[in-house]
């Protein structure tokens, strides 16, 4: 189906191995200890570089902050409710892992690759086929809002349960990033939980690079200090949702 086809929205078992990353309570699991990556421990800042408090964000709204590499984006959000805890998710090729739940005060913020574990649908600067769709809009890809939705094939993810795959070709769930919300109420991504895409992502879009980025070299650059993130309104020109 042409994606110019979609209706527009202008502008977002084996032994378990405890992983303890940085300075996260609780703990991750993956099957082999290998579903969990840690990247550089970066802090979320709005466009200005001012630090984003927890508490400031905006319930059921796409943010949106590159990470762990300066090409990959991920969704923020701050859910109407608290998700799940202690998800066990499954890999496409089978490896279990267990999604801990969310962060904050209400443990409702979690974020998530918005790179489409189908075929890689991604935000970029022009449009966005990726976004979470809130609880009381609808959505062709799922009975309910509430989900992630990637209008290019219709799958559907759920929010609240580490981006479980609900529906559409999607074949497992999206990569989780892992938050840690300090005392000064200040957010921070540390790494990276479940199968990313990232490999195929690099293989499979080298004009994107090098028009946003300047190649694929400095697109595979890991992000450092301190990630923006903004709306997704602000983050692309076209939110093209299905």
């Amino acid at each position: 189906m042409d994606r110019r086809n979609f209706l527009k929205v202008a502008g977002a078992t084996g032994a378990l191995i405890a992983v303890s990353p940085s300075t996260i309570s609780g703990r991750l699991y993956a099957s082999d200890g290998t579903l969990y990556s840690a990247y550089e421990k970066v802090q979320l800042v709005d466009a200005s570089g001012i630090p984003i408090k927890a508490s400031a964000l905006k319930k059921e709204t796409n943010y949106v902050f590159n990470y762990p590499y300066i090409s990959t984006p991920a969704l923020l959000l701050d859910l109407e409710d608290a998700p799940s805890k202690d998800v066990t998710l499954k890999s496409e090729d089978g490896q279990e892992y267990v999604w801990k739940s969310g962060v904050g005060a209400k443990k409702t913020i979690v974020a998530y690759s918005a790179i489409c574990s189908h075929q890689l649908a991604h935000p970029t600067p022009n449009d966005s086929f990726l976004q979470y769709v809130q609880k009381d809009k609808k959505t062709m890809a799922y009975e309910t809002g509430g989900v992630i939705v990637c209008s290019s094939h219709l799958s559907a993810f759920d929010a609240k349960k580490g981006a479980k795959r609900l529906s559409g070709p999607a074949a497992q769930p999206l990569a989780s990033i892992v938050l840690e919300v300090a005392a000064d109420d200040t957010i921070w991504a540390v790494g990276v939980l479940g199968p990313d895409k990232f490999h195929d992502y690099f293989n499979a879009f080298k004009p994107e690079f090098k028009m946003f980025y300047g190649g694929k070299r400095k697109a595979k650059k890991l992000v450092k200090i301190s990630a923006p993130t903004v709306t997704l309104n602000e983050y692309t020109k076209e939110i093209i949702q299905y």
